[in-house]
């Protein structure tokens, strides 16, 4: 493309950055009477323009100029709001530091970053345009639930980059950056699960509910509907429901935890995980069909799961369990690897899944690995079962303790017959 018609569709694109935010702004501000605005369709239109004319400049010119350009429509946005504040007790300041920002992406536009100045000010109108909607959830976020917010971000964003991505310790089996990587994945998938659970409330289906549980913790979801169960029996088939909803979803879980720290793994694993899945979830459906809804909450409120001490803990955890991987095996070979996984599935099956899944990446076989993760969810599916069954009696052991046995049965099975 010649380079006066390069220049030309740079600035179109600047121009046309420009004319999208006034668009929001002048619909968002159409109240306001013209004159009293800092700046509407036409003014946003012109300042993307005059900021791409600044990014063509500045390739010529240097990036001083760009500066004190900035420098003056800053001041001279200033002297409007200014003017403004006095007339009207307006102090919000969105409207001018979205005519900054425009400026500023047409300098990018100018300047040849095209995709970078369109996309952010894609962005930066949806931010505008969607202000009830934020403002909105803003209103309804807890403290607790920002604190948890913050602390993903404390845990990922700072803290992860710091750790050294080396092994450590006997058989180099610790590797911080990787032991705390994996806490940091468990911690967000929780975080999702929580809010998938406290923006749909209970109150929109047992079947919801259940799900969004399960991806926080299918375990204590089983224990609390459990003693829901030996509270309110007239509500047990309901409540067994839940508990299969929840444990099933603990299969899809571990499957995603398993294909993100190593992909091969899958080819293996989705067999025995999808059958145990499909068995309870098809449960789920047969007495949640037959199950007389309680028009009541059946959940009380769920914790937050993303606590800094429950991710320490968890971080302890599995590096336990990866340290005794390797001196399991290192002692008794590949039956160390099985004893591991049904002592992990008694309590856990994340850990021992991130911990095999790990492995099977440097010297385990990726049918061993398979094989002991399916023997943790398959214990780890029994000792729900159990749970249910003595704590929520006769109803929940048919409806949800049975159907639970035949697909840790199932799964035990799938994996013997791969094995062989």
């Amino acid at each position: 493309m010649p380079a006066d018609l390069s220049a030309l569709y740079h600035l179109a694109v600047a121009l046309a950055i420009g004319l999208l935010i006034g668009a929001e702004r002048g619909w968002n501000k159409r109240d306001v009477g013209e004159g009293h605005r800092i700046a509407g369709l036409r003014t946003y239109g012109l300042l993307g323009l005059l900021g791409g004319v600044g990014g063509l400049l500045a390739s010529q010119l240097g990036v001083v100029l760009t500066g004190l350009m900035f420098i003056g429509i800053a001041g001279v946005l200033v002297t409007v709001y200014a003017v403004n504040l006095r007339q009207r007790d307006d102090v919000g300041i969105t409207s001018m530091v979205a005519a900054l920002l425009t400026w500023l992406l047409g300098v990018v536009a100018g300047n040849g970053q095209l995709v970078i100045a369109a996309a952010s000010a894609v962005v930066m109108a949806l931010l505008l345009s969607y202000k009830t909607l934020l403002h909105g959830w803003l209103a309804k976020l807890q403290a607790a639930e920002l604190k948890a917010g913050l602390k993903l971000l404390l845990i990922s964003v700072v803290m992860l980059p710091l750790l050294p991505d080396r092994g450590y310790g006997p058989w180099q089996a610790l590797n911080p950056y990787q032991l705390w990587w994996m806490v940091v994945l468990i911690a967000a998938i929780s975080f999702v699960g929580y809010f998938a659970m406290r923006i749909g409330g209970a109150r929109r289906g047992l079947m919801f509910t259940g799900l969004a549980a399960g991806l926080a913790s299918s375990t204590a979801l089983t224990l609390h509907f459990s003693r829901l169960a030996r509270l309110q029996q007239q509500a047990g088939r309901a409540l067994s429901a839940g508990i299969l909803l929840g444990s099933g979803t603990m299969f899809p879980r571990m499957l995603l935890v398993a294909g993100i720290v190593h992909m091969p793994l899958l080819q293996t694993l989705w067999l025995p995980a999808l059958s145990m899945m499909l068995i309870i979830f098809i449960a789920a459906a047969v007495v949640l069909w037959q199950a007389d809804i309680p028009k009541h909450d059946l959940h009380e409120n769920l914790s937050n799961p993303l606590e800094l001490r429950v991710a320490l803990l968890f971080g302890l955890l599995l590096a336990l369990v990866m340290l005794l991987g390797k001196a399991l095996r290192e002692r008794l070979g590949d039956a160390g690897i099985w004893a591991l996984a049904a002592a992990s599935g008694m309590a856990d099956v994340d850990a021992i899944t991130l911990s095999l899944a790990q492995m099977s990446k440097q010297d385990l076989a990726l049918a061993l690995a398979t094989g002991g993760i399916t023997v943790a969810a398959a214990v780890n599916t029994l000792v729900k079962a159990g749970m249910a069954s003595i704590i929520g009696g006769k109803v929940l052991l048919l409806h949800a303790g049975l159907p639970m046995l035949l697909a840790a049965l199932t799964g035990l099975v799938i994996i013997g017959w791969q094995l062989t």
